[in-house]
C-alpha cells in the first residue's frame, strides 16, 4: 500500500523533531506536590486522566480559593472518575519527569486529557521545541497507559503577552498535523474562546492567562460529546480519588 506524500512528509517531519528530556521541579514544595499526586495515583479508580500546568490544575484541586472551579469540575466530570494531575507553573519538560517517576503508573486510565506548553513560551523556545515537548508527553502516556485514548488540547490563547500568539498558532498547528498520523484526538477550542485575533473574550480568563469558569465550561462542552463516546453516560457514583491541593498551603 503507497503512502501519500502528504503523509509521508508528516511522518518525516516527527522523526526529526528535537530530543526531549524530562526535567524534575526542584523547589519543596513541587516535590512534596509530586508525592502526593505518586500517591494519589494509586487511590481509588481512575478512568479520565488530565494532566497539565495550573491551568489544568485549578480547576480540579482542593484548594480554597479555586472552590468555585472545583464545583464545575464537579458539574462536568462527576461520574466519570476523573482525577486532575495538573500542577503550576510546569513546562512540558516538568510534566513529562512527572509522568516518567510514578503519576501516571498503574493507573491504566481509558482516557487522557493534555494540556500543556504555555509555560514553556517566556523561555522563547520555538514553535518545533515546544511542539515536541507535546508530543513527548503523548509518547510517555502512550508507554504507561497503551490502552487510553489520549485527547490532546491546544495551547489556549494569552491576553498576557501578545507576542506569543504567533507561536501558539504554529505549535497548534503543528500539533493538528502529528495528531493525523497518531492515534489520538486533537481539540483546539481556541475559536471559541478568543475572536479572529486571538484576544481571549471578556469574562474567559483572570488574568490574560489562566481560565475563568466561563472559559472552563466552553473546555468542558467541547470535551463532553467525546467523553461521552469513549467512556459513556456518566455514573450515578464516582471512585475517583478525592482531589488534592497545594502542600504549601497546609505548611508542605
Amino acid at each position: 500500500m503507497k503512502m501519500s506524500a502528504a503523509l509521508g512528509c508528516l511522518i518525516l517531519a516527527h522523526s526529526v523533531m528535537p530530543q526531549v528530556k524530562g526535567t524534575p521541579r526542584t523547589d519543596k514544595n513541587s516535590l512534596i506536590a509530586h508525592e502526593q499526586l505518586v500517591a494519589k495515583a494509586k487511590q481509588g479508580k481512575i478512568d479520565l486522566y488530565f494532566v497539565g500546568d495550573s491551568i489544568t490544575r485549578r480547576w480540579g484541586t482542593s484548594d480554597p480559593q479555586y472552590s468555585h472551579f472545583l464545583a464545575n469540575w464537579n458539574a462536568n466530570f462527576l461520574g466519570w472518575n476523573a482525577a486532575n494531575f495538573g500542577w503550576g507553573a510546569d513546562t512540558t519538560q516538568n510534566i513529562l519527569w512527572r509522568l516518567e517517576n510514578g503519576e501516571l503508573d498503574g493507573v491504566n486510565p481509558k482516557v487522557i486529557v493534555i494540556q500543556a506548553g504555555t509555560n514553556n513560551l517566556p523561555s522563547g523556545a520555538s514553535a518545533k521545541d515546544i511542539a515536541a515537548g507535546i508530543q513527548a508527553l503523548v509518547e510517555i502516556s502512550h508507554q504507561k497507559a497503551p490502552r487510553a485514548t489520549i485527547i490532546l488540547t491546544g495551547i489556549f490563547p494569552r491576553n498576557d503577552n501578545r507576542a506569543y500568539a504567533s507561536t501558539i498558532a504554529e505549535v497548534n498547528s503543528e500539533l493538528s498535523l502529528y495528531a493525523k498520523t497518531q492515534s489520538l484526538e486533537f481539540l483546539n477550542i481556541n475559536n471559541l474562546l478568543a475572536d479572529e485575533n486571538g484576544t481571549l473574550h471578556k469574562g474567559i480568563a483572570v488574568d490574560g492567562l489562566h481560565l475563568d469558569v466561563k472559559g472552563y465550561q466552553i473546555w468542558a462542552d467541547a470535551l463532553e460529546p467525546l467523553l461521552t463516546r469513549l467512556l459513556g453516560r456518566r455514573a450515578s457514583i464516582d471512585l475517583a480519588p478525592k482531589p488534592t491541593g497545594d502542600p504549601g498551603l497546609h505548611g508542605g
